[in-house]
């Protein structure tokens, strides 16, 4: 590289290390983490509602049976109640105060959460200066919450159909990643600052390979998620502790695989230690990962070999998802960080 290079890599370098101290850049960093934190809240309480099995607490949406407040005893509804949703197709529709509040504060938590997401959308446009992306992401992020709140009414329209909570879960990850590309935007100057000529030149290579069995490991266990669900169906939830001798083979898959993806982050972590050290933002974004992983290996040993404690599932499905938003952010990171300093590709 010449010299004009360089000092034209430096110039930039310096110019976005100073957009990035700007006070709307802070802002939206500080109000975004914050949104984000909010959104994993809410993945965790969401399936906390489904692992006590609460989904269907509200029988109907928008309202809770029919009322914009559900209420607090049976006697507060209709005689004939349960008649009137079975015609609906909900035979087995039965008032329980704690189920009915559980899923009715998801709800509440659902709609605080798109509050910030809009409230994070509108901090965003005075970040275009800098960057038009993160607006565009942030934008993108509340219009996604509009579709998730239309899936949630199927979720609830389809009786808790398994494919239709899949797929809310991942409409709720698609938001996250929005999020955080937003967040990863507007930290480009930060990552500017960060070195990575040193690093080893496996690393690249490596990180793809991990997001690789990342995602492998997040689709089986997506599909773990649908047999538990058809499993409780057909046995109840009084023989929870039976549902993982009706696992098909790939269950089994997955838990091992949980090993494999444990130890490439651990290499992952090692190239990074060995290279850039601990201080480097990458590092230690790693070892955050790694501490994830652990808790997720942690609760699905729990959840396989103690016979599916429901208090465990929302912990389990919360660690995949910060797994999965860890990596997204290790990745953009990297990228400008190699972009900036012009390190290695």
């Amino acid at each position: 590289m010449t010299s004009a290079e360089n000092n034209s890599i430096s110039s930039a370098t310096a110019g976005l290390s100073a957009l990035s101290d700007s006070h709307e850049l802070r802002l939206f960093r500080r109000l975004a983490w914050i949104t984000i934190a909010a959104v994993y809240f809410l993945i965790l309480v969401g399936a906390t509602v489904r692992a006590s099995g609460a989904g269907m607490g509200c029988p109907d949406w928008p309202t809770c049976f029919g009322q914009w407040v559900p209420p607090t005893s049976e006697a507060q509804l209709p005689d004939n109640y349960q008649e009137i949703y079975a015609a609906r197709g909900y035979s087995d529709t039965r008032f329980n105060v704690v189920k009915t509040w559980t899923e009715y504060t998801n709800r509440l938590v659902g709609v605080t959460i798109g509050l910030l997401i809009f409230a994070t959308a509108v901090v965003s446009w005075r970040t275009r200066a800098f960057d038009p992306r993160i607006a565009r992401a942030s934008i993108a992020a509340f219009l996604m919450v509009g579709f998730q709140g239309w899936l949630g009414s199927r979720v609830v329209g389809s009786n808790l159909m398994p494919g239709m909570i899949t797929l809310h879960m991942l409409a709720a990850l698609a938001i996250v990643a929005a999020l955080l590309y937003a967040v990863a935007q507007a930290r480009r100057g930060i990552m500017a600052s960060q070195s990575v000529t040193d690093l080893d030149p496996r690393f690249p290579k490596w990180l793809y390979i991990v997001l690789g069995l990342t995602v492998l490991q997040v689709a089986m266990g997506t599909q773990v998620r649908e047999m538990t669900d058809f499993i409780s169906r057909l046995q109840g939830e009084e023989m929870r502790s039976s549902w993982i001798e009706a696992m098909p083979w790939f269950f089994y898959v997955h838990r091992s695989f949980s090993a494999v993806v444990l130890f490439s982050n651990l290499w992952l972590a090692k190239l990074l230690l060995g290279s850039v050290g601990l201080a480097h933002t990458l590092t230690k974004m790693t070892l955050a990962m790694i501490a994830v992983i652990v808790l997720s290996v942690t609760s699905g040993a729990t959840l396989g070999h103690l016979g599916m404690p429901a208090l465990v599932q929302p912990t389990h499905l919360l660690a995949a998802s910060m797994l999965f938003g860890l990596q997204f952010l290790i990745w953009m990171s990297y990228r400008h960080a190699r972009d900036a300093k012009g390190g290695i590709h």
